[in-house]
């Protein structure tokens, strides 16, 4: 595939998106003369594709600063005079001044259909609310994130026992489509730039692990949804009792039943069930104690079931609009 017409792009990217992305840039022959990513944090798994590596494979110029916005990066990119900048999951806000350097605009690729799910993990939030669909969209940076105008945007369904990875798999192949379709009118000029009406989306900030704590006060499609958001090789759901660790890795909703007084692990037959303060009934298919994977069986026996579930109500995180 090749494009007709000649660009420059200092590409910002990381993870699995910013790998698809930097490929679809080269395969329409934009030249890259610098990939700014990041190191790698050795207290995260690394279970995504490494941007840097995309990068020296096409023998490209890789930088990690700490910071992009420092005077000698910006420096660095302005001297190379870029056309575009482009961000693909790059994890640092970039300075109106780093994105006045690109003379014909910078674009960034965000894990929603925009306006929704602006800001942080949008994967994630998405699964978490039980949304039926996201999508990946390419729109116009400005200073504030994920705020710019609209290019173009791809939806992808999402299945109601999808955890977040799955989702985001596929928000991948909608972010390389998605740029890949985009980018001939980019690169010409013509292509659109729709305002994002924010005022019909929603921001989000962070999650930290403590952020699955399962609260069995909820019903058994909220607690189902919360670890599908936060399933491996995400940190996890999570519950304490007598003062072992249960991870919650994979669930079921088998009903949607009345509240539940008193919220309840047991085993039935050969599943482990929760009753759910909220409602509902939740088969646990798959989880750890104390950091070791166990049978169902074995879970009962270890954990002396049935027994009661506690209940941990707190504040939700913070959430902007």
């Amino acid at each position: 595939m090749t494009s007709r017409i000649a660009a420059r792009a200092v590409v910002f990217g990381y993870h699995n998106v910013g790998a698809r992305c930097l490929r679809v840039l080269l395969a329409h022959d934009v030249a890259v003369p610098l990939v700014v990513t990041h190191e790698d944090d050795p207290a995260e798994a690394i279970w995504f594709e490494r941007v840097a590596d995309v990068a020296r494979d096409h023998a490209l110029p890789v930088a990690t600063p700490r910071d992009p916005n420092t005077p000698e990066t910006l420096a660095r990119i302005a001297a190379l005079a870029p056309d575009f900048i482009f961000s693909f999951y790059y994890r640092h806000l970039l300075s109106p001044a780093l994105l006045a350097t690109a003379r014909r605009g910078a674009l960034n690729m965000h894990g929603s259909l925009l306006p929704k799910y602006r800001g942080r993990a949008p994967v994630n939030w998405a699964v978490l609310h039980g949304e039926r669909e996201t999508g990946a969209s390419l729109h116009y940076m400005a200073a504030k994130p994920d705020a710019g105008d609209l290019v173009a945007q791809t939806a992808v369904p999402i299945l109601p026992d999808d955890a977040a990875h799955e989702v985001f798999t596929k928000v991948t192949v909608a972010a390389e489509m998605t740029l890949d379709r985009a980018l001939p009118a980019l690169l010409s000029g013509s292509a659109p730039r729709v305002p994002l009406d924010l005022a019909r989306g929603s921001y989000y900030g962070g999650r930290t692990p403590e952020d699955g704590r399962l609260d069995w006060n909820a019903s058994a499609r909220r607690l189902h949804d919360l670890v599908r958001a936060v399933a491996p090789p995400y940190p996890g759901a999570f519950t304490d009792i007598d003062g072992r660790r249960l991870r919650v890795l994979r669930t079921r909703v088998i009903d949607d039943g009345a509240p539940c007084a008193s919220p309840r692990l047991a085993l039935r037959g050969a599943r482990l069930e929760a009753a759910c303060g909220g409602g509902g009934t939740l088969e646990i298919v798959a989880a750890e104690l104390d950091g070791v994977r166990l049978a169902p069986s074995d879970l009962a026996r270890a954990l002396r079931l049935p027994c009661a579930l506690p209940p941990t109500p707190r504040a939700a995180p913070a959430r902007a609009r």
